[in-house]
């Protein structure tokens, strides 16, 4: 295989997984519904932050260890199934006066969003398992393997941000009926709902 046929079929199946929903998905989305436009942006770089450094360590073997040892899985797994419940219930337990309140767009901006995205993505042992099984398979023979990795990861930050700047783009054209109070508190508690959905899902291991 060579490394453009090797890219292009990289591209297309993470293509396939950055346009399936999930949590990260509903955080740019909750982020971008605010008005919170650095913050939403912090969260999108933060994701491909994670995505990038979990490319980079499975390029060196170092995420191997995440299918070797179930002990360095599991504590993981915990840590990221925590942090998603706390994020969520944080989520649900906003109130009305809260969303009101919530109408600088600048609170919490681009380095909350960013810590946030960041610790989401590599907080889930389930994405450094999917660099570490599908990665190598498309890293040509006799390629450099670390700087081959890298460079297919590249291409998946660069689908993530793409799909991301559609995402934000989508929620600022409905930011007028999103930002109702009546619709931020119902965006929270569904989107709250979803990551502590998500933090269970992991938990449990499924």
């Amino acid at each position: 295989m060579e490394m453009t046929t090797a890219l292009w079929s990289f591209a297309l199946v993470v293509g396939l997984l950055t346009l399936t929903p999930g949590i990260d998905t509903a955080l740019v989305l909750r982020t971008s519904a605010l008005g919170r436009k650095g913050q939403a942006w912090g969260v999108v770089l933060g994701i491909q932050t994670g995505t990038l450094i979990w490319g980079t360590l499975t390029s060196a073997g170092v995420t191997a260890l995440l299918t070797a040892s179930q002990l360095a899985y599991d504590v993981l797994r915990w840590a990221g199934a925590a942090y998603l419940v706390w994020m969520g219930v944080g989520m649900l337990r906003n109130r009305g006066a809260r969303a009101a309140a919530e109408d600088e767009p600048t609170e919490g901006g681009f380095g909350h969003g960013w810590r946030r995205g960041t610790l989401t993505n590599l907080l889930n042992p389930k994405v450094g398992v999917f660099y570490v099984a599908v990665l190598p398979q498309f890293i040509p023979a006799g390629a450099p393997h670390f700087a081959a990795g890298v460079a297919l990861t590249c291409v998946h930050v660069v689908e993530g941000v793409l799909w991301s700047t559609v995402l934000v783009g989508f929620a600022r054209v409905l930011r007028g009926w999103l930002r109702r109070p009546a619709t931020r508190r119902l965006m929270d508690r569904v989107t709250g709902a979803v990551v502590v959905g998500f933090g269970v899902k992991l938990a449990l291991g499924d």
